[in-house]
């Protein structure tokens, strides 16, 4: 039969909530940098490596990384075409047109966005983890002394 006790350890195993707010702070900041970066398709496969590899809190790596979820997905693809269009210092518009539509056409058309995609998605990671990180180390740490105090 399971106790409570045996219970609460296991969900404190599992949350690592035994860890500090910094190495919370840390994998959330970390989640963000995943949900920033350009590798779509790839951002749950990449938090549960990042938990298992650096030893992280899943949690909150994985809601980090939740930041780029259906209802956020259009603004931050905008904001990272948007970013990297500033940094390479490109039009916002690549010539587009629909005359013949190919495979060839096709990777003729979005070879322009290729790299003001990376290197926006690229910078708004490394933006949003340094963001994050201060606020998650915060909103942890107020939470924490709340529950001890």
């Amino acid at each position: 039969m399971v106790s409570l006790k045996s219970l609460r350890t296991q969900v404190t195993q599992v949350l690592h909530l035994q860890e500090s707010p910094h190495r919370t702070a840390l994998a959330f900041a970390l989640g963000v940098l995943i949900a920033f970066s350009p590798t779509y398709g790839f951002h749950a496969l990449t938090a549960v490596f990042c938990a298992w590899a650096f030893r992280l809190n899943f949690l909150a790596l994985f809601l980090g990384a939740l930041v780029n979820n259906p209802w956020t997905v259009a603004p931050i693809l905008g904001g990272t075409m948007w970013t990297g269009f500033i940094i390479l210092g490109m039009p916002d518009t690549p010539s587009f047109t629909w005359n013949e539509l190919s495979l060839e056409t096709l990777y003729s058309t979005l070879l322009p966005y290729v790299l003001p995609f990376t290197i926006g998605a690229c910078a708004l990671s490394l933006i949003g983890a340094i963001l994050a990180y201060p606020l998650a180390l915060v909103l942890v740490s107020r939470y924490r002394k709340g529950q001890t105090g």
